[in-house]
């Protein structure tokens, strides 16, 4: 293309550099970078919302500075989301779901400092690769794209739900299991091509879907939150707690992996360069990837290995690049954040496509300079504070509980500002933390939910175009067929060691309180595709594709679950070669199974009377008061401790997400019957 062969390439980008340098611009990226790390530590607040608030501001900037702010804060997010998902287990962002297992663990064991400087390390690394890349791959992009068509697209979701499927320890299929009831889960609501309503009832909230962010905060946010609860200690117990040592070690175990950072990002830069593919399902490529080419990764990953730390986060901050290309060549957004940027570029009288190569290339550069510029400054503020950050891991439970209580709600209530809402994460808390009780995975049904829309969307249009034989597209043919291997690879591993005849149970097969699940499950998806064998054709093929396809797995892996008990040889093979698995495993400390039941119940029981009192006085209102209560009740911590906590937690929530950010607050019983006081008390 002309734009390779044009000796000014160089000079644009050196002049994007040099304008983007003025300090009128400069500041209006930090202060980009500034926002963007708040809201990634804040978990449910996500990229969109840090849109929502800055977009309205650079109406009147300059397109460079207004471009430059915006993006600042979008390719910071995945940096600080570290935080969270290592300190307290849950993801501050959908990207740092893989992110959890081994930074979780590294803070369980007073690593904390270590796991954080190693993620902000391979982050700012992974950011600058993925622009590097995006800088001298922007007009390749082109023809890459155009290569891969819907049948194409349907392969790499496909593969990328067996990658994470296979992460479920020795039970492939269990994972994937239900990985597909994330999928039915996602395709509640009106079919867009028929109008048919599926499985909504009467309910009207469930016309537009279940949101994804109060069923995340559900299943990863709320069961350790329990967890943390029923064992009434700190994060990290009597450990030996050195974060200064934690943090310069961590910054040399992204140096010194500095190859798998950089598999790792061009793994997300390409991903992110197809529309569609979320920071959700990228690090658990990368994940996969990285367990299964490092030394001894599936023995170690899932453990507390600094590595599955290191490569999500450096492929999760690389998408953005990819994410970005294609967004800027074709002005098809790559993800809902860039459809925004798209609508701020557009009322600057930019638009994306083949002239961003051209006409407006210093533009180009400017926003990969951005995203070099905003990745360092994030990163060196981060681990000059990653000491404090690491010191939230000795803190009491009753101390850490309330607060990020409070965000969490504050965060599922604005995936649809609905207060069915706040009734879904209270559903998916409990299920999640059975699911993590009971040994199933619970980030291959938060995948499924992720790309169930797209894989319907998918199978439906290359069915329409194709009939059935876009299945034997070569590319198609050949990535189903390596996800199937990929599926089968531990079935095959088994029979190599234990023989056909391992398979068969050599005594009276035996259930497990986990099988319940199996049950539940099998249960749900039959009645589920009761309702839907009358509806039209185009609205219950992929309903009824996957729920054919989780019967099937979820079958033979109760099978494979109960006759593996029975014999004792595959028993012991199974527990000598147990291999990685992608969750968190919930430890009773020693607690009898009724103190742990009557302790989870207590958890819950708190989260119903928060809610009841927001439904009653509203939620800021309610802080102080479910503050008191809890500190006092439960933590049985001083007054004097207690007030300055109350205080403090209700003016930062007070002056971030009323005065700043301006949220919306869910509806109470006072505002609506005294309105009056609603201009006095906020969030009433």
């Amino acid at each position: 293309m002309d734009v390779l062969n044009n000796a000014d390439l160089w000079q644009a980008a050196s002049n994007a550099l040099v304008m983007l340098f003025d300090p009128g611009r400069l500041v209006f990226l930090v202060l980009g970078v500034a926002i963007g790390l708040v809201i990634g530590v804040i978990p449910g607040i996500g990229g969109l919302t840090g849109f929502a608030l800055l977009v309205p501001f650079t109406y009147t900037m300059d397109p460079i500075s207004a471009v430059a702010m915006l993006i600042g804060m979008q390719a910071v997010t995945t940096t600080s989301d570290t935080i969270p998902a290592v300190l307290i287990g849950v993801p501050g962002t959908a990207s740092a779901q893989a992110l959890v297992l081994d930074g979780h663990q590294m803070a369980k064991r007073g690593e904390a400092a270590r796991a954080l400087a190693a993620g902000y390390t391979s982050s700012l690394i992974g950011g600058i690769i993925g622009a590097a890349l995006l800088a001298v791959s922007i007009p390749l992009i082109r023809p890459f794209v155009l290569s891969i068509g819907t049948p194409e697209l349907f392969a790499i979701t496909t593969m990328a739900l067996a990658m994470v499927s296979t992460l479920s320890g020795n039970a492939p299929m269990r994972g994937l299991a239900i990985a597909c009831f994330g999928i039915l889960i996602a395709m509640i609501g009106i079919d867009a091509q028929t109008a048919q309503h599926r499985w909504t009832g009467k309910f009207l909230y469930l016309w537009d879907g279940v949101p994804l962010v109060p069923v995340m905060l559900g299943l990863f946010a709320l069961p350790e939150l329990c967890d943390l609860a029923i064992s009434r200690s700190t994060l990290a117990e009597d450990v030996k707690f050195d974060p200064k040592k934690g943090r310069k070690q961590g910054i040399f175990d992204a140096l010194r992996n500095w190859f798998l950072i950089t598999r790792s990002s061009v793994i997300g830069v390409l991903c992110g360069a197809i529309p569609g593919f979320s920071g959700a399902v990228v690090d658990w490529i990368a994940y996969g990837h990285a367990a299964r080419t490092v030394k001894d990764g599936l023995k170690t990953f899932s453990t507390g290995d600094v590595r599955g730390v290191i490569a999500p986060e450096a492929a999760a901050n690389a998408i953005n690049s990819g994410s970005l290309g294609t967004t800027l060549v074709f002005g098809v957004p790559g993800s809902a954040a860039m459809a925004i940027l798209i609508g701020a570029m557009l009322v600057h009288g930019i638009v994306p496509g083949p002239k961003m190569l051209t006409e407006h290339l210093d533009m180009t550069y400017s926003m990969v300079w951005s995203m070099v510029l905003a990745n360092v400054f994030a990163t060196l503020a981060c681990i000059v504070l990653t000491v404090q950050f690491a010191k939230v891991a000795t803190l009491r439970y009753s101390l850490l509980l309330p607060a990020i209580l409070v965000v969490i709600y504050i965060g599922a209530y604005q995936a649809s500002n609905d207060w069915w809402d706040l009734a879904v994460l209270l559903l998916f808390g409990v299920i999640g933390w059975l699911m993590k009780r009971l040994g199933w995975p619970r980030p291959p049904l938060v995948l499924g939910f992720v790309l169930g829309g797209l894989l319907e969307l998918y199978l439906g249009v290359s069915i329409s175009r194709y009939g059935i034989d876009w299945l034997l597209h070569p590319a198609v043919f050949i990535i189903l067929l390596f996800s199937a291997s990929i599926l089968l690879r531990p079935l095959v591993s088994e029979i190599r060691h234990v023989g056909f005849r391992g398979l068969v149970p050599n005594g009276r097969p035996r259930f497990g309180w986990g099988d319940l699940f199996y049950v539940v499950l099998i249960v749900v998806t039959v009645a589920m595709l009761a309702q839907a064998v009358n509806w039209p054709f185009a609205a219950r093929v992929g309903p009824l594709t996957v729920g054919i396809a989780l019967l099937i797995a979820a079958i033979a892996s109760l099978l494979h679950a109960v006759t593996s008990r029975a014999n004792v040889e595959q028993k012991l093979h199974n527990t000598s070669n147990r291999g990685i698995y992608m969750d968190l495993v919930s430890e009773r400390g020693g607690l009898p199974l009724r103190v742990v039941a009557v302790r989870a119940g207590g958890f819950f029981a708190w989260l119903i009377v928060f809610m009841a009192s927001m439904s009653v006085i509203g939620l800021i209102p309610t802080i102080p008061v479910f503050v008191i209560a809890f500190l006092r009740l439960q933590g049985k911590e001083s007054w004097r401790l207690t007030l300055y906590y109350a205080l403090l937690t209700t003016l930062f929530v007070y002056l971030l997400f009323d005065q700043a950010i301006r949220v919306f607050w869910p509806s109470s019983l006072v505002g609506h019957y005294l309105p009056e006081l609603a201009h006095y008390i906020p969030s009433l």
